[in-house]
């Protein structure tokens, strides 16, 4: 039995024929975290659980940079139109629900335009897991490799993970061509 899929609102997504599993990561409650989105929370996550949190940073879709080493000193992000500013009026610290808060920032001001930007091409190496498969844009698409496996002979198979609109769990992609 594979888990349904929940949209942001707790309703089930339409579609449940195309995921093998379901990342037991809440996707909130409202329609933020859709497809760049997932992949920049698995690897915010990741980072996060990796005790390299100064790593955690990503763009805006207007080029305004917004590391998470900034967001634990108490600065906050001040978006007026198309301008951007760090002011200090936040909780200081690395806490989980100190990244879930700028993870929310995060989501609304970039998504796959500003993610394809920062994202540096591999298209010549081995897949590994982390890697991006992404169509920049709006709305563009992005899902990312979760595993992978190699024979003696070097070819790949990979598990894709992704999220969707409206916001939804990310879940691990079914390859419904090649069961």
């Amino acid at each position: 039995h594979v888990a349904m899929v929940h949209l942001f609102n707790g309703r089930y997504k339409n579609r449940q024929d195309v995921h093998a599993a379901v990342i037991d990561m809440s996707v909130g409650d409202k329609d933020l975290q859709q497809c760049a989105d997932a992949v920049m929370r698995l690897r915010a996550e990741y980072l996060f659980a990796a005790d390299r949190k100064d790593e955690i940073t990503f763009n805006f879709t207007n080029g305004f940079k917004a590391p998470f080493a900034l967001w634990t000193k108490g600065e906050r992000i001040r978006v007026q139109g198309n301008d951007c500013a760090w002011v200090q009026n936040g909780k200081v610290g690395a806490t989980h629900a100190n990244l879930m808060d700028y993870l929310q920032v995060i989501f609304t001001y970039a998504g796959t335009a500003s993610l394809s930007k920062e994202l540096v091409e591999c298209a010549t190496t081995p897949v590994q897991p982390g890697d991006v498969f992404i169509q920049g844009g709006h709305p563009g698409h992005a899902v990312i490799a979760v595993d992978v496996a190699s024979n003696t002979n070097g070819e790949q198979v990979f598990l894709l993970a992704q999220s969707y609109m409206p916001a939804q769990e990310i879940h691990v992609l079914k390859n419904l061509e090649d069961p």
